[in-house]
């Protein structure tokens, strides 16, 4: 079965389900989009890397890193082979230079770890055409009812009275007191104005 390479496009706070992302990936060379429900915790391990957020101690999945080279194992790739029932399943494609293992694991944790190990994450055509959406025209996707809603700025705090200056202080202070998700929505705050 032929693979296809996924990229990651985004990803944005869903309003529609409480504390769950919506992480889009896209193939390589088309205009079909995979939405992904993920985790609060899982978006923050995406984004901090996405991010190249410098965390004062290893994370869960900087941690599996380490482990795994450590152990001169690597990661080679993700395949994202299932889909059913609305959940996503994926495997991980390991190396230790003579063996290849392949682990099962939740796809936000795959695509997490695909970012630490710099490896490609692919699936098959199967699953694209039964949870992709196609792109119409550039951010517009043709399915509106699946659209994952914009990313909002934390409702207790409103950011876009700040200045630069206090964002990035913000921004700091959120990345030293393991703030990750506060730190999320300063980032996009700052990247706004950009």
């Amino acid at each position: 079965m032929e693979k296809i390479r996924l990229e990651i496009i985004g990803m944005s706070y869903s309003q529609s389900q409480s504390g769950a992302y919506a992480l889009i990936l896209g193939e390589r060379d088309g205009k079909r989009r995979l939405p992904i429900i993920i985790g609060g915790f899982e978006a923050q391990a995406i984004a901090i890397e996405l991010e190249k957020i410098k965390t004062p101690r290893p994370l869960t999945h900087d941690l599996f890193k380490s482990l795994s080279e450590a152990f001169t194992i690597s990661l080679t790739e993700v395949v994202i082979n299932k889909f059913s029932e609305g959940v996503f399943y994926a495997k991980l494609v390991c190396s230790d230079g003579k063996d290849e293992k392949e682990i099962d694991s939740r796809t936000s944790d795959a695509i997490a770890l695909a970012l630490r190990f710099n490896c490609p994450v692919y699936t098959y055509e199967s699953i694209m055409t039964a949870a992709g959406i196609l792109m119409e025209e550039e951010n517009e996707i043709a399915k509106p009812e699946e659209q994952p809603d914009e990313p909002v700025i934390d409702k207790k705090e409103n950011y876009s009275d700040l200045s630069l200056e206090e964002l990035n202080e913000i921004l700091r202070n959120a990345v030293i007191n393991e703030e990750y998700e506060k730190a999320s929505r300063i980032r996009d705050e700052i990247n706004k104005r950009k």
